[in-house]
């Protein structure tokens, strides 16, 4: 049998039917809920075969697979309409960087417990003093013994409150340039003087946090690539992160399109969205995402490997999705009206409120993983080379 046919009997005869409707994914960790007891089982079955992480190396959790591998698989996931089994940074940021820069001791301690769903990961980057100037950071971290001291802060810190881990840039040496005297640790959550404080958003949720260390104790094995190469390191995984906020790679599950938000809120006529206006705007929007998947599906078959790493196009994708989804979610407010724009109250369902909530938290995409600003002036310099 081919590896589609054999792909396409395993997913039909493992994938729960719960898990084939729209829905949200697991993204695992110590105090992981599974509200569909389904979505466990899903879990385990995907990562029993290694395909949580497909193209990883099958000694760190992953299944091994090639370019043309891996492609069949998200096309069988597709057709069936199935939800990721496993989401979150350990996937698709650290993940990556440690296959690049850590040592096998590291890859073969973390990567299959992030492949499994047992570890969830946050990334302590930016501080109150260091956001787009990331390389300005002052989070100190000392040499003593086999163990360094870290103390500081970190800010809009993903998940903290519920992550098991962290990656951290620190920095280690006071006297080299800002940039070469970074460092790039990982340790556990609860060790000793960490302490977390959630952030409430515009959108009522609180997934963003500030974190603080006071002389939490880390081992030097804990160390990724060399002392003063954080600046390398996290530049790499910041490539990463802006190609999944991008959409690379990201959800086969088919949802329900914007075309039928518009004809159930503002009425059809002919089998066409009756309000002309929104009709065009549904119409450039399906347009503009249609020409961007095409992009990122050839950017991806170009790759040369499944896990090669990205390169500063990373920053294009990262605004084009950003805009996409921004364009979207205010779109889907406006096609809704005042349905749109509820909070709270039994004259709006569910779907409702998340419109709400989604279309203020999509405003956040324009900072994280490096704000647009920023994204714009690396496109200039590194893709279009233009002078400084």
């Amino acid at each position: 049998m081919t590896f589609r046919e054999t792909t396409r009997d395993w997913l039909e005869e493992n994938c729960p039917q719960s898990m084939r409707t729209p829905g949200g994914s697991t993204d695992g960790g110590r105090r992981a809920t599974f509200p569909n007891p389904d979505t466990k089982v899903w879990l385990d079955r995907m990562a029993e075969q290694g395909w949580t992480a497909p193209a990883w190396p099958r000694e760190y959790g992953g299944a091994g697979l090639d370019r043309e591998q891996l492609q069949i698989l998200n096309e069988e996931l597709r057709q069936i309409n199935a939800r990721a089994p496993l989401v979150g940074h350990g996937l698709t940021m650290i993940g990556p960087a440690l296959l690049e820069f850590g040592t096998d001791e590291q890859c073969r301690e973390h990567l299959p417990r992030i492949a499994r769903g047992e570890i969830k990961w946050c990334q302590g980057y930016s501080e109150p003093g260091a956001g787009s100037d990331l390389a300005s950071l002052q989070c100190r971290a000392v040499a003593e013994g086999d163990d360094y001291i870290i103390n500081g802060s970190k800010i809009w810190t993903s998940g903290a409150d519920r992550a098991d881990w962290i990656f951290c840039l620190v920095r280690t040496d006071f006297t080299a340039s800002k940039h070469d005297g970074i460092s790039f640790l990982i340790f556990d959550m609860q060790t000793p003087g960490v302490t977390v404080s959630p952030i409430n958003l515009i959108s009522g949720s609180s997934e963003f946090c500030q974190t603080f260390f006071d002389d939490v104790r880390v081992p030097r094995r804990n160390l990724v690539s060399n002392p003063g190469n954080g600046w390398t390191v996290g530049k790499r995984l910041l490539q990463y992160e802006r190609t999944s906020i991008g959409g690379i790679g990201g959800s086969n599950q088919k949802v329900t399109t914007i075309d039928e938000h518009a004809k159930a809120y503002v009425g059809e006529s002919g089998g066409k969205i009756a309000d002309p206006a929104i009709r065009d705007d549904v119409v450039a929007l399906r347009m503009d995402e249609r020409a961007y998947q095409l992009t990122t599906r050839r950017s991806a078959e170009e790759a040369a490997t499944p896990n090669k790493a990205p390169t500063f196009m990373s920053s294009l994708f990262k605004i084009m999705g950003t805009e996409q989804n921004k364009t979207r979610t205010e779109l889907m407010v406006r096609i809704m009206g005042t349905q749109g724009l509820g909070w709270s109250g039994d004259g709006f369902d569910g779907q409702e409120l998340g419109a709400t909530r989604g279309w203020l938290r999509a405003k956040a995409n324009s900072i994280e993983g490096g704000t647009t600003e920023v994204m714009l002036n690396i496109i200039a310099k590194r893709i279009l080379a233009l002078p400084d």
